[in-house]
């Protein structure tokens, strides 16, 4: 059916929708979100472009620090509001894509939350955006069913999980919706659309709008989102901190700011989480330049390196002194069937990891199978008897800016790790090109954020004078591609047939992304013009 899109002007969206579609882009959905962006556009990009600034000056050698102008928040005393009810106990958190069977398996996991995922473990593509949003619409309305091709049925449990909804980050374009000849921005859309349909039911039943932020890089996009929010609720008449947003702290420069950023948010802050795998991609990708740092094969930088454990510690102290959940980062391993001896390693793992984090004093952890949910609670049941461990101030922490930096030895660079590199990123790269951005690969559940790092390390390696293998070779865009074929080769071996990976374009992409000497920001935004071209040729 052909649509004349609303007859909004400026609204541009593809055509023609499919079957129910119009649920979701309703005109007055569509007009809200147009709204939005017309209000905020001019000033995500400012932010954007401050990003590319402070990149510019960190390539010239200029260190982090914390902010010298903002002193006084740091150190003034002062909390955020206090949280609803259905968010004070979250020691268990699970994550995935917004899919049909996985938003139903995760409410009913018995974790205490689920974050619905429109970024990192979801493909943007036009039918995933808004099948999710549908998804997410019937969630609410609990009248989300699923029928599996095997005849199996699947249906909300009457006790579920609390629902987080995650939009793309900032840098994130809606390429198949067009406003004024341009495209809309993918946070705005993600969360417009999931606000417009879903906050006032939620409200009325006594919860909220809660949201997770990724990819923030400083409290001034931190105070964009605030302005979003109020601006939301003050269209829909709904009461001020109907919304709760708990920021992932995933980048470096946002490590340096977390006061300021949950200062921003105090009416609508629900705490900070440890995004780990981001954050190490970030320490990776704005410390680049830096003919000093390195970090050694991808396996060996763990959550003791450290840099990480100073990240954790302040994040745990920060939210705890101002009122606010601090939350653990994602347990990575999935089950592993057929194995005994290999599943309970993988297990041991999982367990020691969230032991580390309740006894540093975190709120809840993050997982990503729903066979972890029961380890990752049994942890935090024990060590935290009561919904959250806030009154644990951590006051005998104390993190300087140098901590935050101490990457200390990182050895070694190993083959093995360079070609783990090369075949991670070449699976994940060609599941998400066929459109599912969430991939068990080697046992463990591979996100962007962890592609992020292989390709990351690859490309820096090859650049760093001190990117050399414990055998003495230089990495080089030669070694690169010499391994690449080979490693590709087993990256289809390993394909389990179920999905029509993209193999050759994975390959042409990866060799883009390690040997353009201009750092890719992000491997989802050219890897997403792929998606959206061939989209548009279908349309």
């Amino acid at each position: 059916m052909k649509r004349d899109n609303f007859a909004i002007p400026g609204i541009q969206l593809p055509g023609p929708m499919p079957h129910l579609f119009d649920r979701i882009l309703s005109r007055e959905a569509v007009d809200f979100v147009a709204h939005l962006a017309r209000r905020f556009e001019r000033r995500r990009r400012e932010l954007m472009a401050m990003r590319a600034d402070r990149q510019a000056l960190l390539d010239q050698g200029k260190l982090y620090d914390f902010l010298p102008g903002t002193s006084g928040i740091r150190q003034g005393e002062w909390t955020v509001a206090p949280v609803p009810a259905d968010l004070q106990d979250r020691r268990v958190e699970i994550t995935g894509p917004a899919e049909r069977k996985m938003i139903i398996n995760a409410l009913n996991s018995g974790a205490s939350t689920f974050m619905a995922d429109f970024e990192d473990s979801s493909t943007p593509s036009w039918d995933n955006m808004i099948h999710g949003q549908m998804n997410l619409r019937d969630a609410v309305d609990r009248r989300i069913t699923f029928t599996s091709p095997d005849g199996r049925h699947y249906a909300l449990q009457e006790r579920t999980a609390t629902l987080i909804v995650r939009p793309r980050g900032l840098h994130m374009l809606e390429r198949h919706v067009q406003l004024d000849g341009d495209a809309v921005s993918a946070s705005l859309f993600d969360f417009g659309l999931y606000f417009f349909h879903n906050a006032e039911k939620l409200v009325a039943e006594g919860s909220g709008a809660y949201f997770y932020l990724p990819k923030l890089e400083s409290h001034l996009e931190a105070r964009f989102w605030n302005d979003v929010f109020v601006e939301a609720e003050d269209i829909m008449a709904l009461p001020r901190g109907s919304i709760k947003a708990t920021v992932l702290i995933e980048t470096l420069p946002a490590a340096f700011e977390m006061d300021e950023i949950l200062w921003e948010l105090r009416e609508h802050s629900a705490g900070l989480n440890c995004g780990r795998w981001d954050y190490i991609f970030s320490c990776i990708k704005k410390l680049r330049r830096g003919a000093d740092f390195v970090l050694a094969d991808r396996a060996r930088v763990t959550m003791t390196s450290a840099f990480l454990r100073s990240y954790c510690q302040l994040l745990v102290k920060t939210c705890h002194r101002r009122g606010a959940h601090a939350m653990g980062g994602m347990a990575a391993q999935i089950p592993i069937k057929g194995d005994a001896a290999a599943n309970d390693a993988a297990i041991a793992k999982v367990r020691a990891d969230k032991e580390r984090e309740a006894g540093d004093g975190f709120d809840g952890t993050w997982v990503a199978h729903p066979g972890l949910v029961g380890v990752a609670k049994a942890v935090f049941d024990a060590a935290m008897p009561t919904p959250n461990q806030i009154h644990r101030k951590r006051d005998d922490v104390n993190v300087r800016a140098s901590d935050l930096l101490d990457f200390g030895p990182q050895t070694p660079i190993t083959e093995e790790g360079l070609r783990t590199n090369i075949n991670v990123a070449l699976q994940y790269l060609a599941s998400w090109l066929a459109g599912s951005g969430c991939v068990p690969i080697n046992n463990l559940m591979e996100d962007a954020a962890t592609a992020e790092i292989s390709r990351s390390q690859v490309w820096q390696w090859i650049r760093s004078p001190r990117g050399v293998l414990e055998d003495g070779r230089k990495v080089t865009t030669e070694l690169f591609r010499a391994l690449q074929p080979e490693e590709l080769a087993k990256a289809r071996l390993a394909d389990s047939g179920g999905v029509d990976r993209r193999f050759e374009e994975a390959a042409k992409l990866l060799d883009y992304l390690v040997t353009e000497d201009d750092f890719v920001e992000f491997l989802t935004e050219p890897a997403y013009e792929l998606v959206a071209a061939r989209a548009a040729v279908v349309h």
